[in-house]
């Protein structure tokens, strides 16, 4: 998707919000959009999601969206699955099957409990569960984050950071803001910053490695490929479309041949995923644990639970299996059934079809 020249203000003589946005979102990539309040964030994550058209410029090749606002609303007259239900069957799914994928997003983010309670009785914090869950079982191409994280308990967070991961790792791109300066630090292969109306480059952004390392848990893997095999998602070495590291991975070549890499916990996953099914596939030799960090703070619910392990990706050959020691918490899970929704958004669903400037509006309540 590219923006060209976008503009957004509210109503005809409002001031601009956003002023000559020029912006590439490629696909497979985590960006992190920074600012102050009433920057323009939000302003931004609505015309990338597809919620808000641009008042000048244009916006290209939009990608299926799904879009998680910084203000749910929870007072729509649904129970938390007959909602996840709902967007399921208007991005295509059936009833009964976009009930279990909402029901199993739910169990992921510890609220299956609530499954049946009324969105204006849910607290805060599974309010926030299922504007996200609503999200996810899109399995968009986009996936856009407005403070996704705000209200979610430590085991939610860490379920929704391993979503992004997998979204990503998966060709999926992922764009967020949270007032965390730490969230998913040293994973964005981008970062902007929104001032005076103005995208700007993060002086700091830069690919995949280029930031500080993410505090908390980080899992060594000590990978061989063959003889001139590119890492995944190596430039200029890769296909489109073929799997490619998690960001933040930091890669260190080995004098023996194999690889060393190191990447936060919440990601492993992921990076084994992209070794594994690459082509041709890295043989994975061992998976140890390197260091632990202070966890966050907790929300308003009980702690989510963490996801089941599910089974390591057939390799495609028989060099491509995890080592036997590879801790459960690390082996490389493929993605739930769960989420494989079309596009999902809490307020309205994006067009497909390429954006132009609007006429002027005011701004969504």
């Amino acid at each position: 998707m590219r923006l060209d020249g976008v503009g957004r203000r509210y109503g005809v003589r409002g001031p601009w919000v956003l002023r000559e946005v020029q912006l590439e979102v490629p696909a497979g990539a985590l960006l992190r959009i920074e600012g102050t309040n009433g920057s323009g964030k939000s302003t931004l994550l609505r015309l990338l999601a597809g919620i808000d058209r641009p008042s000048a410029g244009r916006i290209t090749g939009r990608p299926r969206s799904a879009y998680v606002p910084e203000r749910f609303p929870a007072t729509l007259p649904f129970t938390a699955v007959d909602y996840l239900t709902h967007l399921g069957r208007i991005h295509g799914l059936t009833g009964p099957e976009a009930g279990r994928r909402g029901a199993e997003w739910l169990a992921r983010f510890g609220a299956a409990a609530h499954a049946r309670t009324p969105l204006a009785e849910l607290s805060k914090g599974t309010s926030q569960k299922v504007a996200v869950a609503q999200a996810l079982l899109a399995e968009p191409e986009l996936l856009v984050l407005d403070e996704a994280w705000t209200g979610l308990d430590q085991g939610a967070r860490e379920v929704l950071n391993r979503a992004v991961a997998e979204r990503v790792a998966d060709g999926g791109t992922v764009v967020f803001v949270d007032h965390d300066p730490q969230r998913l630090a040293g994973a964005a292969d981008a970062r902007y910053r929104v001032a005076d109306g103005r995208l700007l480059p993060h002086e700091e952004s830069g690919p995949m490695g280029d930031e500080a390392p993410a505090p908390g848990p980080r899992v060594v893997i000590e990978a061989q490929g063959a003889p001139g095999a590119p890492l995944p998602g190596e430039p200029e070495r890769t296909p489109a479309g073929a799997p490619r590291l998690p960001g933040g991975t930091q890669v260190v070549p080995r004098p023996d041949g194999t690889t060393r890499l190191t990447v936060p916990a919440v990601h492993s996953d992921a990076l084994l995923r992209a070794l594994l099914t690459t082509r041709p596939p890295w043989h994975i030799r061992s998976v140890t644990s390197a260091g632990a960090g202070p966890g966050e703070g907790s929300g308003d619910d009980a702690p989510a639970s963490a996801p089941a392990s599910a089974p390591a990706p057939a390799p495609a050959s028989p060099q491509a299996s995890a080592h036997p020691s590879t801790p459960a918490a690390t082996q490389a899970s493929a993605r739930p059934s769960a989420p494989a929704a079309t596009q999902a958004s809490a307020s309205a669903s994006a067009s497909p079809s390429d954006s132009a400037s609007a006429p002027d509006e005011a701004p969504l309540t």
